[in-house]
């Protein structure tokens, strides 16, 4: 049996942060797990700045809101899961990514929480496990199923790595450079000939 575990940033749908970066004019938020592997201190950066700022998750999901999947991720997704199971494997948060999910079809997701006071300031975040991407591949092949996995970032090699077959996408160049070993694929087409041969 194979499950698929997709990442969902940048992979089936634009960089939340980076569209907030724009939508609020503050170029430190563009700053993603592309960029820094230690998440934990990325999210706490992240909060720092929000707060800073005087501001909370409505103001994120309004520019959420306006968020589309990346061009032919749609597609993709219903060719892939005609093939096989997929579950999306995200650091992102429920309250990011529910209108996501509505227009990629409700997809199974998982991902963490934030901590949200009254007043709608985001004081922290909740990770759901440990190294959420290792562990949640870690545990479906533990009740039997092989997995196959891609993501573009830094936080996504783990599962990659710890799969029966794992692809970069459209990753950036020092990903590349540190991992040769992968194979990347710039198109939904290619991505989905890959996971299908390794079915």
């Amino acid at each position: 049996m194979n499950i698929v575990c997709l990442d969902l940033e940048g992979v089936l749908v634009p960089e939340i942060w980076i569209a907030f970066s724009e939508a609020s004019g503050i170029p430190e938020l563009r700053r993603t797990t592309r960029d820094e592997p230690d998440y934990d201190k990325l999210m706490r950066w992240r909060i720092g700045i929000l707060k800073e700022h005087g501001l909370g998750l409505q103001d994120i999901q309004r520019t959420i809101a306006t968020i589309d999947p990346l061009p032919g991720a749609v597609e993709f997704m219903q060719k892939l899961r005609e093939r096989t199971q997929v579950i999306i494997v995200s650091d992102t948060f429920t309250q990011f990514a529910e209108p996501l999910m509505r227009k990629l079809g409700y997809p199974t997701l998982f991902c963490n929480t934030l901590e949200v006071s009254e007043s709608g300031e985001i004081t922290g975040y909740k990770i759901r496990v440990p190294h959420s991407k290792l562990t949640t591949v870690r545990g479906l092949q533990s009740i039997g199923f092989d997995t196959i996995a891609s993501g573009d970032s830094y936080n996504d090699l783990e599962m990659i790595l710890a799969s029966k077959a794992g692809f970069l996408f459209r990753a950036p160049h020092q990903i590349l450079e540190d991992h040769p070993e992968l194979s990347c694929y710039e198109s939904y087409d290619d991505l989905l000939a890959a996971i299908t041969a390794a079915l």
